[in-house]
């Protein structure tokens, strides 16, 4: 089963978005109070696991760094494909847009280990339905 690891958020973009308690996710708009609300990449999304793989080229890998929004625990394990639909906690309904994205060329990340995940492993949604979101709660298909 899927679940949040983490909520992430940043007030501007190209920056790491930094872990908070939950965020409001709001219909056609993305993360209240994130840089990303309101363009065609609303909420992005990485499994906990692609994480987890380039910690250990460098270590200090944070959740957030990736720009990441939500941080999901068996998020490859659903198989998303742009249109697919997930269920997020009790209200929030999401909708896969694009798979993958092209990385800033400054990105810290690809300088210091020569590679960054979110070209080929990120995942981005349009906000359905919006709601809170909280770490712990469980992403299934919808």
């Amino acid at each position: 089963m899927a679940s949040v690891h983490s909520v992430c958020v940043a007030d501007r973009k190209g920056v790491k978005k930094r872990p908070v308690d939950r965020i409001e996710l709001v219909a056609d708009h993305g993360v209240a109070g994130d840089a990303h609300a309101g363009s065609g990449r609303q909420v992005s999304l990485l499994a906990l696991e692609d994480m987890e793989t380039m910690r250990l080229k460098l270590a200090t890998i944070q959740p957030g760094d990736f720009a990441e929004n939500l941080l999901v625990t068996g998020l490859s394990d659903l198989n998303l494909e742009v249109g697919g639909r997930v269920r997020v906690g009790e209200t929030v309904l999401l909708e896969i847009t694009q798979i993958g994205k092209e990385c800033h060329k400054g990105c810290e990340i690809r300088k210091a280990v020569g590679e960054c995940i979110m070209p080929k492993r990120g995942l981005f949604a349009k906000v359905l339905l919006g709601g809170a979101v909280l770490p712990g709660d469980v992403v299934v298909i919808a």
